[in-house]
């Protein structure tokens, strides 16, 4: 087993590795039996086999990892790109201290070596959470290594053979690589390499308008990059409501980033000058030339060297493992859980499927009382400035439902706190059922429109509704006072003339 290699070698770096891929690490002797087996030390596996362990009932836990634990969530995805994106928020706000009346001295500098110094700090700090050593401590027998299936209920680890009576496939995603000639030859960055520069790129192309993409593309903006934003569609964040898409758009392009939309890429080649993208969009062709380019166009499912054929696991090499609602494989006693099985791809998405699996694989004897993915109220959040951030139902889907809907719609430039913070781009969006209080959906935009989110899911969760939401007291002011506006504002449609006539004669007999 050769130990990975993380750079810059510095000792941030070689703390994280000590942690989540120990380079002295010796792979203990496996048990006769496994009451389960975890294949991935991601969010997901991570979860499954500390929730498993941690039950203090005697269950034999092994969990395997080929690569680094913690997976894409600490070492290249939420910890790192967060650590960036708050350093770029910070140079932003400096920037923008005049509007407050905070006269700043001319020639601010980033020092990006800096900002990425504390990046590979924090997530060194972080990483003991997600240690070899720590899930060794909670009885769990990690294994460093690559697994593959060799029958129906056994696993090979670095020529070492685990028995499971169950299994959950954890391996997560990676990076695509799109099909563009010549682009693997010039060479490229992707979440597994961006956080490793130590220089910042002085042109930056940005492969992918959609969250990642727009994320590092106002992050690396602000650090001092010119970002070229291509995306293949007509806006960004093609997924999420059009009028919180536009908002961010606007505010790339405010920023300084170049975006280039319904733009093809035709080659990318190596010159003197540096990386020549060849584009094509409106039926013009015109060239680009970077420093760098960042990939974030998709995710592909790690499936490779599983040997899932040999237990009759089926997969799709674009989508990842097939399951049923209850996170079952084709395989009954092999289950999966996160990015390698779910169109969610957020690392609290792998957490509740990981709590789903240990249920269903351990405590649900003949089936009984298992749990669905399809019953979970999935949030998210794209954390680029302002954030946008949603949960439930657009619009569209509850159409394709047949459910007709009402929605309300609160700028923010109609909350008090907003107004003071100078954060009045964005808005509240709920989306109820027609002629009821039922919350179906809400989309966020906002600076911090991620910590807002939750009260809407929560309301949802325990079946509450707009009248509940317009009866919970926000402190004032805050910019969640919008949600209480919203609420409020689906009270004053239930004012109709004969309501008035009701109160007009309830208040009489008062």
């Amino acid at each position: 087993m050769t130990s990975p290699q993380l750079l810059p070698h510095d000792r941030y770096n070689q703390e994280l590795l000590n942690q989540v891929h120990p380079p002295d690490w010796q792979n203990p002797q496996p048990q006769s039996t496994y009451d389960l087996v975890v294949i991935g030390a991601g969010t997901a596996g991570l979860v499954v086999a500390a929730g498993a362990a941690g039950l203090g009932i005697g269950l034999r836990v092994a969990l395997v990892e080929r690569h680094l634990m913690g997976g894409d969530c600490l070492n290249f995805g939420c910890v790192p790109s967060k650590a960036l994106i708050r350093a770029a928020r910070s140079i932003f706000d400096v920037q923008d201290a005049q509007r407050f009346g905070v006269s700043i001295p001319d020639g601010i500098k980033v020092d990006f070596s800096a900002v990425m110094e504390r990046l590979r700090s924090i997530r060194s700090s972080i990483s003991h959470h997600d240690s070899a050593q720590r899930f060794r401590d909670l009885g769990i027998d990690v294994f460093l290594g690559s697994a593959s299936f060799t029958s129906a209920n056994t696993i090979a680890v670095e020529n070492q053979s685990l028995t499971f009576k169950k299994a959950v496939i954890a391996t997560g995603t990676r990076a695509a690589q799109p099909e563009i000639p010549g682009l693997a030859e010039t060479g490229y960055l992707t979440n597994e390499t961006v956080f490793s520069l130590t220089e910042c790129p002085r042109r930056l192309a940005i492969v992918g308008g959609g969250p990642i993409g727009c994320e590092l593309a106002q992050a690396f903006q602000r650090l001092g990059s010119q970002v070229i934003l291509l995306h293949k569609n007509d806006h960004v964040l093609d997924r999420e409501d059009p009028a919180a898409a536009e908002i961010v758009q606007k505010a790339l392009m405010a920023e300084g980033v170049e975006l280039h939309l319904g733009c093809k890429i035709q080659q990318v080649q190596p010159t003197e000058a540096g990386k020549v993208l060849q584009l094509q969009a409106s039926e013009q062709s015109f060239t680009v030339v970077v420093d760098e380019i960042l990939v974030a166009a998709g995710r592909q499912p790690n499936v490779e060297g599983l040997n899932l054929e040999a237990v009759g696991v089926e997969y799709d090499s674009r989508r990842g493992v097939r399951v049923n609602d209850y996170l079952q494989t084709t395989q009954a006693n092999v289950y999966a859980a996160g990015d390698i099985c779910m169109d969610w791809k957020f690392t609290h998405a792998a957490d509740a499927a990981a709590r789903i699996v240990i249920k269903n694989t351990l405590f649900s004897p003949f089936g009984l009382g298992r749990s669905r993915l399809s019953q979970l109220v999935m949030p998210w959040v794209t954390y680029t400035d302002p954030e946008v951030a949603h949960v439930g139902l657009y619009e569209a889907e509850a159409e394709k439902q047949g459910i007709a809907t009402d929605s309300i719609t609160i700028p923010l430039d109609r909350v008090d706190r907003a107004m003071t913070d100078s954060e009045t781009t964005g808005f509240v969006k709920i989306l109820h059922k027609k002629g009821s209080d039922q919350i179906l959906g809400a989309t966020i935009v906002a600076r911090h429109a991620g910590e807002m989110i939750s009260e809407i899911t929560l309301a949802i969760v325990a079946g509450k509704g707009l009248n509940t939401l317009s009866t919970v007291i926000h402190p004032y002011p805050t910019q969640a006072e919008g949600l209480k506006k919203a609420a409020d504002a689906y009270r004053k449609t239930l004012l109709t003339p004969n309501s008035q006539l009701f109160l007009k004669w309830l208040s009489k007999l008062s």
